[in-house]
């Protein structure tokens, strides 16, 4: 796949203008033909105390839960770490994971938000737009808005608000688990978003292709 080339944002608030702008463009739209079968699941991990990072994509079949292809990249992150803008400092090395991929992506799974964002950009939303995929945020903690608690069974969720916008779900992906913040990035909507990760995650509280990424990113962060 062709992937634009990135150049970091001079002051943080032209990175702030540039979340704006690409907010404006985000589309929370039903996928054409269902969900995608095939998800690429995307993580960045950090060696402690430096900005030695790892960024990892991963490509799964959902249907099989096989790994079809997979991406690792080391590099040096360069953007200063600011909440609310961390997609800066983890795209350029994600985009260079995603430039060696032979396979289609499909959609992006990101370890992180969708529009759950107080801009309404975070990684995945940014990602998705500028690739112009279908994008997924699926984060382990919340960054803003309220809920109510889901009750305790696989598939049930709660909205995620802020203010009375909703900005994504959190929803329960195994019985009696701890729930993960889920909201869509782009070119897909809230429901759909929640139904690719019920079905990214059979077994564990994550989805399988965000596991799999955090593990061959940490994996080769200490090789």
């Amino acid at each position: 796949m062709q992937i634009p080339p990135v150049s970091s944002p001079a002051t943080l608030d032209e990175a702030r203008r540039l979340q704006a702008d690409l907010a404006s463009r985000v589309e929370l739209t039903d996928a054409p033909g269902g969900l995608p079968t095939v998800v690429t699941g995307l993580d960045v991990s950090y060696r402690v105390g430096s900005d030695d990072v790892v960024a990892a994509a991963v490509v799964i079949d959902i249907a099989s839960g096989e790994i079809i292809e997979h991406q690792v990249v080391r590099g040096t992150v360069t953007f200063p770490y600011t909440p609310g803008l961390l997609a800066f400092r983890e795209i350029p090395m994600l985009l260079e994971a995603l430039r060696g991929l032979r396979t289609d992506p499909g959609l992006l799974l990101c370890d992180g938000q969708g529009i759950a964002h107080p801009r309404r950009c975070g990684l995945a939303s940014h990602l998705g737009v500028l690739l112009d995929l279908p994008a997924v945020g699926c984060a382990k903690r919340r960054f803003i808005g309220t809920h109510d608690e889901p009750g305790q069974r696989r598939g049930d969720r709660a909205a995620l608000v802020d203010g009375t916008e909703r900005i994504g779900s959190v929803l329960r992906t195994q019985d009696g688990v701890a729930p993960v913040f889920v909201s869509p990035g782009h070119r897909i909507d809230h429901e759909a978003a929640c139904e690719l990760v019920l079905a990214a995650a059979p077994r564990y509280r994550l989805p399988d292709p965000v596991r799999h990424a955090d593990r061959l990113s940490r994996a080769a962060l200490v090789g």
